[in-house]
């Protein structure tokens, strides 16, 4: 093959990893049936393709035979482990059993990474484990991403996804969907660690891009998947939530990265499907009368999406449907955001009232959209001084670059003279 053919190839196994990598995995952990044991399988297989495909081609379907070489290359290493260590013996005769099992098909695939994250987020492993072993299996973020994600250090993380490897292990905990009975008890965790992976997709906790596409839609995909499977509302509710964000997600940015407000946002470039999916799954959560948290976080995004212009958004069913969110599931940063909505309603003055009390409980002292939102109000009430401390704050704490950038242009702007804007 000639250097240029190579050069592709290479770009191909690139491309290849960064598309079926994750899928790759949740079916190598359900054929060998242990976490560390895929990965290494994974490594493996990719390495293998970054040598023979330049070579040979790139194979007809390149995720199955990742997929059998990655099998039969952690077969090969742990019969080969098993003759100096005997406590490696057991693993790798069990395998071998899963090895001679029927061969997957592609329907296996599509079900692995539900599969997977059934696992991941299993009532036996504390929450916090649930959430940073499915971002870091199912979703291939880094530890450290993890860790600023949550707020926590980088090596917390990586005790919270090796111990909930071994309880996996240890307790044989089966990779598999739950049945329909045991499901809607298991549904609440799932759900909230595929709203962190797109969380992590929509705003990214740092970097130079303020979204990850590849996470939000992937949290999408599963979303779907989970409505197909349980129409239960908060599932409905979820995916409704994930649409009406993401359809906004082409006017968040400039042409040149720079983060646009709500307010300030084309409307004209909304996907206007997304958004009328995302209505429709709402009335459907909304009318079972057994709708939660997702499903009015989802109806206040759709009081949003069909406002045609910044001015006639309907800020007192905000704030109604805020008010019925923070009974329903209160937390500091719904209490922030119906501040925020109060601000907008009754103006200002009224929702910085709100955020100090939320700042002075010590809620919230480490969150900078907290003191950028606290910021913007001091701004708009001509508290100058008081706005620049907190802007500085909110930036001291903030690791995304376009949202650092925001803050430094907010920054620059009080020093020239603050201008009346309605955007928080």
């Amino acid at each position: 093959m000639t250097d240029e053919g190579t050069e592709r190839a290479r770009e191909t196994v690139d491309a290849v990893y960064r598309a079926e990598s994750r899928r790759v995995l949740a079916t190598l952990i359900r054929l060998l049936g242990d976490f560390d044991v895929a990965e290494e399988a994974l490594h493996d297989a990719f390495a293998v393709a970054v040598e023979q495909w330049p070579r040979a081609g790139i194979p007809a379907n390149p995720r199955a035979w990742l997929v059998s070489t990655g099998r039969f290359k952690a077969i090969d290493t742990l019969r080969r482990r098993a003759r100096f260590d005997a406590s490696v013996a057991m693993l790798a005769g069990e395998v071998q059993t899963r090895a001679d099992a029927p061969t997957w098909n592609d329907e296996d695939v599509e079900d692995d990474r539900l599969r997977l994250i059934f696992t991941c987020c299993h009532p036996a492993l504390p929450p916090d484990a649930q959430a940073a072993l499915t971002l870091r299996e199912v979703c291939d973020l880094t530890t450290e991403e993890i860790a600023r994600a949550f707020l926590a250090a980088p090596s917390t993380v990586a005790q919270r996804i090796v111990r909930a490897k071994a309880k996996i292990r240890d307790a044989r905990i089966p990779y598999e969907v739950p049945s329909r009975g045991d499901l809607p008890e298991r549904l609440d965790a799932v759900l909230r660690v595929i709203y962190l992976v797109f969380n992590e997709g929509y705003s990214a906790s740092s970097g130079t891009s303020l979204t990850r596409p590849d996470l939000s839609g992937e949290a999408i995909r599963l979303g779907r998947m989970l409505v197909e499977l349980l129409g239960e509302p908060e599932a409905l509710g979820l995916l409704a939530l994930m649409l009406l964000h993401d359809a906004r997600r082409a006017a968040r940015t400039s042409p040149t990265g720079d983060l646009v407000l709500l307010d300030d946002q084309d409307r004209a470039v909304w996907n206007r499907e997304m958004i009328a999916e995302g209505t429709a799954l709402v009335e459907r959560a909304l009318t079972s009368r057994r709708f939660g948290p997702y499903a009015l976080q989802a109806a206040i995004a759709a009081v949003h999406a069909e406002a045609p212009t910044a001015a006639t958004t309907d800020w007192a069913q905000i704030v109604g449907l805020y008010d019925l969110l923070a009974r329903a599931a209160p937390s500091p940063v719904i209490a922030l955001n119906r501040a925020v909505a109060v601000a907008m309603r009754d103006g200002p003055e009224a929702g910085l009232t709100l955020i100090d009390a939320i700042l002075a409980r010590g809620d919230l002292a480490d969150y900078h959209p907290a003191h950028a939102a606290r910021a913007d109000l001091c701004r708009r009430l001509g508290k100058h001084a008081d706005a620049q401390t907190s802007y500085e704050r909110a930036l001291a704490l903030a690791r995304q670059e376009p949202e650092r950038r925001f803050l430094e242009r907010r920054l620059a702007a009080l020093a020239d003279g603050p201008r009346d804007s309605t955007g928080i």
